[in-house]
C-alpha cells in the first residue's frame, strides 16, 4: 500500500488527528457540531484470536472458510513468526494449525522472520487451504535483503499436514496465492514493499504444485494485488497504471487488457488506474464470470463481465458503498457462496476514528446496501487491562460510544462469508473475529 497505509493503526489515527488540528486549529476542531451516529446497527459477537500469534494486535486479508465450515486465519507477529489459526464457529474454539517457522524448518528473528500471513487465503477443490508468508517491518539497522523471501503453503485439514513450496522471488514476500488444482498450478503475486524502488515490484507467477517450480509471467509493479481465475481458467492480475494482465494456461499466453468504467476511461476519483497503483480489492462470483472490485479509497463497487471478448474489460459502477460519506477506507471485500458481495468499509467519525459499516450487494440490486454500523454485542470478550487495571498494549481498537454501543476504532482488513450465511470480519487491537449471524442479515 502507499506509505501512509503502512503506518500502524494507532500511529496512523494519531497522525490524522494531529494533521486535522494543524489544518483547522484546535478551537475550530472542537467547536464543530456533533456528528450523529448511524441509526442502523448490526450486532456482532467478537472472538479474540490467540494473542501470542498477533503480538501487536494486527492481521490482514488472510481469512477463508474451509470445506469443513471452519475459518482459517493468518496472523502477524512482527520480527517473530506467523501462524495459521483454525476457528470453529460451532464451538468457538481456536487453535494453531500451522507454525510457519516450524513448517519451513527455520526460525529467523528480526526482519528475517516470516512475520506475516498477509495473503488472501483460498480453499482448493481438494479442501486444502492455500496461504503464503510475507515480510514484516525492518528495524533501523536492517535492510530489505535481510528478509529471505516468502513461502507459498498448502495446509490440509483432513491430514493436518502442510506442504511448503520454495521461495518465489528472493527478498519478496507473497501477497496473493490462488490455486487451480485442476491444472496442478497456483498463481502467485509477490511484493517487495517498494524496495529497492522506485516502484513496487510484484511478480505475477505460475507455481507448479507438483514440481514446486515457477514461471515468472511479468513484474506487474502493482501494490497488494489480488488474483482471480475465470470460468475458462484464465488468471487475472492488476498492473500498475490500470491495465490488467490475463494469462491463459491453455495457450501459455499473457495478454495486457485495458479497462473502462461505464464506457469511459477510469477517472482519478475511481483509483482504478492510479499511476503508482492503489490497493484494489478483487473477488469473483461462484460462476467465475463476474469480477467485483473496490479500490481502497473509492466509495464505489465496480463489476466486470469476464465473458466479454476483446482486449478491453468494460466495467460498470454499481453505486456508492456508504452514501454521503466524505471518505471511506475499504481493505475487506469478498463474494459469498451464493454470489452476494460483502464489504467491510470504514468512514471517518469523530466519536470513533474509523466507523465500521457492513455493505452488501446481490446481482440485480439497484445499488449496494449499507446494512449499518457494526456493534460488538459482547464487549468483555477478552481482557483489556492487566491485574492492576493498566491498559494492555495493542488493545486500543475498541471504543464504547455515547449511545452505549461498543465498536471498532480502526480500519478493517478482512471479511469472509461462510456457507451458513454468517459474515466474519477481522478487527484490530486485539486481532479478533467479529461474527455477524445470518439472522442479522435478512
Amino acid at each position: 500500500m502507499k506509505t501512509y497505509d503502512c503506518i500502524r493503526p494507532t500511529a496512523r489515527f494519531a497522525l490524522v488527528f494531529v494533521l486535522a488540528v494543524r489544518a483547522v486549529g484546535a478551537s475550530s476542531l472542537f467547536a464543530v457540531e456533533p456528528v450523529p451516529l448511524p441509526n442502523a446497527w448490526l450486532n456482532a459477537t467478537a472472538y479474540c484470536i490467540p494473542k501470542e500469534t498477533a503480538t501487536e494486535g494486527e492481521g490482514y486479508f488472510a481469512i477463508i472458510e474451509g470445506k469443513n465450515s471452519r475459518l482459517y486465519i493468518g496472523t502477524h507477529a512482527n520480527a517473530v513468526n506467523s501462524w495459521l489459526v483454525e476457528f470453529d464457529p460451532a464451538t468457538a474454539a481456536m487453535k494453531i494449525v500451522v507454525d510457519v517457522h516450524q513448517a519451513i524448518g527455520k526460525d529467523l528473528k528480526g526482519f528475517g522472520a516470516q512475520s506475516k500471513i498477509h495473503s488472501r487465503n483460498n480453499t482448493g477443490e481438494s479442501g486444502k487451504i492455500y496461504f503464503a508468508t510475507k515480510q514484516g517491518y525492518p528495524a533501523a539497522n536492517e535492510t530489505y535483503t535481510d528478509y529471505p523471501g516468502g513461502y507459498p503453503m498448502a495446509y490440509d485439514p483432513a491430514t493436518g499436514k502442510t506442504k511448503v513450496y520454495p521461495i518465489a522471488v528472493p527478498h519478496h514476500g507473497i501477497i496473493s496465492i490462488t490455486p487451480d488444482e485442476s491444472r496442478g498450478i497456483a498463481y502467485i503475486s509477490t511484493c517487495s514493499d517498494g524496495k529497492p524502488g522506485p516502484h513496487e515490484s510484484a511478480h505475477f507467477m505460475v507455481l507448479d504444485l507438483n514440481q514446486g517450480t515457477y514461471r515468472d509471467l511479468i513484474d506487474s509493479e502493482h501494490i497488494y494485488a489480488f488474483i482471480v481465475i475465470d470460468h475458462r481458467g484464465r488468471a487475472y492480475h492488476p498492473l500498475r497504471g490500470g491495465d490488467i494482465a490475463r494469462y491463459d494456461p491453455e495457450t501459455g499466453k499473457l495478454e495486457r487488457l485495458k479497462h473502462t468504467i461505464d464506457g469511459q476511461s477510469p477517472t482519478p476519483e475511481s483509483h482504478s488506474a492510479d499511476p503508482e497503483g492503489h490497493a484494489i480489492n478483487w473477488d469473483i462470483d461462484p460462476k467465475r464470470t463476474t469480477l467485483y472490485s473496490v479500490p481502497m479509497s473509492a466509495n464505489q463497487l465496480y463489476a466486470y463481465d469476464l465473458t466479454q471478448e476483446g482486449d478491453t474489460l468494460n466495467g460498470r459502477g454499481l453505486g456508492p458503498l456508504v452514501p454521503g460519506a466524505t471518505a471511506t477506507d475499504c481493505r475487506a471485500m469478498c463474494v459469498g457462496p451464493t454470489g452476494e458481495v460483502w464489504v467491510a468499509v470504514t468512514e471517518p467519525h469523530p466519536d470513533v476514528g474509523s466507523l465500521l459499516h457492513l455493505v452488501s450487494f446481490k446481482p440485480g440490486d439497484a445499488a449496494p446496501r449499507d446494512r449499518g454500523a457494526v456493534a460488538v454485542a459482547n464487549p468483555d470478550f477478552t481482557e483489556f487491562t492487566d491485574a492492576a487495571g493498566t491498559a494492555l498494549p495493542f488493545h486500543g481498537g475498541f471504543v464504547k460510544l455515547k449511545n452505549g454501543k461498543t465498536t471498532t476504532r480502526y480500519v478493517i482488513l478482512g471479511v469472509c462469508q461462510g456457507r451458513d450465511g454468517a459474515v466474519n470480519i477481522l478487527a484490530l487491537h486485539p486481532y479478533s473475529v467479529l461474527r455477524i449471524e445470518p439472522d442479522q442479515l435478512r
